[in-house]
């Protein structure tokens, strides 16, 4: 009975924290862009060259080592052969042990970011981001209290509180942002303090998410303070809770580890390469403009790998993992197609998304290359996801490991000759042998063919249709309209239409062909709609 309840609450609970963690990616990728045309590219340069920092640590730490710490607290709650309160004082131990640590960790990144602030930014060719990266290390020092206080809830599959949290800081932090922005360049107009205000957003979103988290966790938990404290072996929790954390955020990590690659590197050797600062700058900032379209074009990737890995791990274990082939095979078919057709769509339309979003349409070539990588991404967050829930943790991290080393090296040699373009083109690289690489070794542990040859078949054709769709349209709106196309209203009209038309035509295609079978939407968020429209079309078949 309770284990039934317990399985249904969890199941519900992690729903709501799935929904909730696409409202916090969307509002991630969506804010950049006001926020660009408040303080302009120069202005964006400065706030992303300093973000990659901030948020490595925020994302190992509270989500990261919130797993883990849920895992470990999980696993003593269910040992059976312990008394109640020989459990109770074994959690208590682990938490206080791993809070320690944390306290360490987040005291030595601080000290590191803080005292170290002048050297990071001498090294990124920016003496000004100093006071920024002062600032932001500020947020390290919250982290192991909400990292805790959120791994003891997810341990009890209490999840709405985490979900609320996480929805609560990102609205305050976004907020924040936006406002602080706005009244800085209307005022002082500085760049530098537009962007330190965004860290302050940043940090006070974190501080409110917590201060909700707390409140709720002194509600839910009834700490027993007359139990003896338990003496543990330290450093057993230590490294597992350390590789568990690193393991369980690597896919996260690793889009901010390319981003902090691109913020050491980028700026700096387009300088060495001649170019004016202010003119360096400003094309920094026109390539982050990247980051927000790669954000949104990966979101329903994003939402695949939260959901699949409680799933796969629950029926591997249960059933050798011979039943989880199917539930593999589509959200690798899912992945590939949303990821692909996402990259395709913004290619089609780059200019006019980017003069209808950031104001004009400077670099699109640049940014169509750059957002090829949300195809790989896109197979690298759900196959790390499904083999984390086969356990298989370290070999999937030393080929995103290998990946990142591939771009730091083809970044220092590529922009010296290319430009950005060359930063581009060593993101896609690095990406690409990352997911190849998973993808060998998926089909070595486990002998799947993840989909068939007319799945592929398909889906080009689909995108053919697409294309010519686009393209199309873009060409009648050219001849038919007599306003110019550098006038964003412009762009806007053209942008937003062809965006459409190319979605209805892709998804038109896919239902048509019967890409993903009736029962294989049904099994996806919001696919009965999807499934429906495929049946009336094929009705006379």
């Amino acid at each position: 009975m309770s284990g039934h309840f317990g399985m249904k609450s969890y199941m519900k609970g992690a729903a709501l924290l799935t929904i909730a963690a696409l409202i916090v990616k969307i509002l991630s990728a969506i804010y950049r862009v006001p926020f660009q045309n408040l303080v302009g590219d120069e202005g964006f340069y400065i706030y992303q060259q300093v973000y990659p920092f901030i948020a490595i640590f925020v994302v190992w730490t509270s989500s990261g080592f919130a797993v883990a710490i849920s895992k470990m607290l999980a696993d003593n709650d269910n040992n059976l052969l312990s008394a109640i309160e020989e459990r109770e004082q074994q959690r208590n131990a682990i938490m206080r042990t791993v809070f320690q640590y944390l306290t360490l960790l987040s005291l030595l990144f601080f000290v590191l970011l803080f005292g170290g602030a002048n050297f990071l930014a001498r090294a990124m060719g920016d003496d000004a981001l100093a006071p920024l990266l002062r600032t932001g290390s500020f947020i390290v020092l919250i982290m192991p209290a909400l990292a805790i206080v959120k791994g003891a809830f997810q341990s009890k599959g209490i999840m709405a509180p985490i979900a609320y949290a996480q929805v609560m800081e990102q609205t305050v932090r976004v907020c924040i942002i936006l406002v602080g922005a706005f009244l800085v360049m209307t005022t002082t107009k500085s760049l530098y303090g537009a962007g330190k205000m965004a860290i302050i957003g940043t940090i006070t979103g974190e501080v409110v998410g917590f201060l909700l988290l707390a409140y709720l966790y002194k509600k839910e938990f009834v700490k027993n303070s007359n139990l003896p404290k338990r003496h543990i072996k330290k450093w057993p929790i230590l490294k597992e809770v350390t590789w568990l954390s690193l393991s369980v955020s690597m896919s996260g990590l690793l889009l901010l580890g390319y981003q902090l690659v691109d913020s050491f590197t980028v700026f700096s050797l387009l300088l060495d390469g001649g170019m004016e600062e202010m003119v360096a700058k400003q094309t920094k900032g026109i390539y982050d403009r990247g980051q927000p379209l790669v954000q949104l074009g990966i979101v329903i990737a994003s939402a695949l790998s939260l959901a699949i890995v409680p799933l796969i791990a629950h029926i591997s274990k249960k059933e050798k993992g011979r039943s989880a082939t199917p539930f593999i095979q589509l959200t690798y078919k899912t992945s590939m197609l949303f990821g692909w057709a996402s990259s395709l769509g913004l290619i089609l339309v780059m200019p006019y998304i980017n003069e209808m979003l950031f104001k004009t349409d400077a670099l699109s070539g640049v940014l169509m290359l750059y957002v090829i990588q949300i195809v790989p991404l896109c197979i690298i967050l759900t196959f790390t996801a499904i083999l984390q829930g086969y356990g298989k943790l370290k070999i999937p991290a030393l080929f995103l490991l290998v990946g990142f080393m591939v771009k730091i090296m083809l970044n220092v040699l590529m922009i010296q000759l290319f430009g950005v373009v060359g930063a581009a083109v060593a993101s896609n690289i690095g990406l690409l042998i990352s997911a190849v690489a998973l993808v060998v070794y998926l089909k070595k542990i486990i002998k799947i063919q993840l989909a068939p040859r007319c799945f592929y078949k398909k889906l080009i054709g689909a995108s053919i249709w697409m294309s010519i769709a686009v393209v199309g349209w873009l060409k009648i709106m050219q001849l038919l309209v007599t306003v110019t196309a550098s006038e964003r209203v412009f762009a806007l009209f053209v942008g937003l239409s062809a965006v459409l038309i190319g979605a209805f035509v892709m998804l038109t295609q896919m239902a048509k062909s019967r890409i993903l079978l009736e029962k294989e939407w049904y099994l996806l968020p919001f696919g009965r709609r999807m499934a429906t429209y495929q049946l009336w079309l094929n009705r006379k078949k």
